[in-house]
């Protein structure tokens, strides 16, 4: 090929018509991390979707402010979401530790890397153990997995504990879907949590052993903020779907 073919080719190649930069300009690992959270995303859609279908669908349904208005170990009732309100501070500041955390591994501060996510896996740790907490206090009152109150003495006895927590009489299948819908998409948005919060240990580990400093960068830092941020904002949805709509 002559220079001037070679010439006229690079010329081409720098023109307008080259399409220009390339419209990610990420890194692999990060893009595959998108993919995830988008793909993750649907299916906690798929979910929330369902759950406000079976709500509408039924004539009777479980009134949040009458289920979640208590402190547990604290205070019975007369607390209305006050209990879920601090585990939903809990996640969000722990989504600025991360935020620092990832801020901070931008400067190559190891120190601070290592504080912010002590910080960080510290909240996901308090936010299961709070969820811990509520689903026993649930289970307390009357509501559980798969329990269907229409079935057996027990079944009676469960559909009169859970009659006041409903805005009209109660129905044994809304009873049955509200608790079936709520164990599991909460315990499916907990089990995030928690891979979340081994992801951090591994990070932190990885920190500590001057893993990034010998790569001379923090980038897997900022990948594992993308999930725990994504966790937070599933969260918000959550909590507006079961505890205020």
């Amino acid at each position: 090929m002559s220079t001037t073919t070679v010439s006229q080719l690079d010329k081409v190649k720098d023109g307008p018509w080259n399409g220009g930069k390339s419209p990610w300009n990420l890194e692999y690992g990060k893009i595959m991390m998108w993919f995830f959270l988008v793909s993750d995303a649907f299916t906690f859609s798929a979910f929330l979707i369902f759950y406000g279908a079976q709500k509408f669908g039924h004539p009777t349904w479980v009134d949040a402010d009458k289920v979640f208005q208590s402190i547990p170990g604290i205070a019975d009732s007369g607390q209305p979401l006050v209990f879920v309100g601090i585990m939903t501070f809990i996640l969000i500041m722990s989504s600025v530790t991360m935020v620092l955390a990832v801020d901070a591994g931008h400067r190559n501060n190891k120190k601070e890397v290592v504080k912010w996510m002590l910080w960080t896996i510290l909240g996901g740790l308090c936010f299961l153990g709070c969820q811990a907490t509520e689903w026993t206090h649930l289970h307390h009152l009357g509501f559980w997995f798969g329990r269907n109150p229409a079935t057996g003495l027990e079944g009676e006895a469960v559909a009169q504990a859970l009659a006041p927590y409903f805005t009209n009489d109660i129905s044994y299948a809304a009873a049955l879907q509200f608790s079936n819908l709520f164990f599991t998409i909460t315990g499916f948005h907990g089990f995030h949590v928690t891979i979340g919060v081994i992801l951090n240990i591994i990070i932190l580990c990885m920190t500590l052993n001057n893993t990034f400093e010998r790569r001379g960068t923090y980038l897997m830092v900022e990948k594992v903020g993308l999930y725990w941020h994504f966790v937070d904002l599933v969260w918000v949805f959550v909590f507006t779907f079961f505890y205020l709509v």
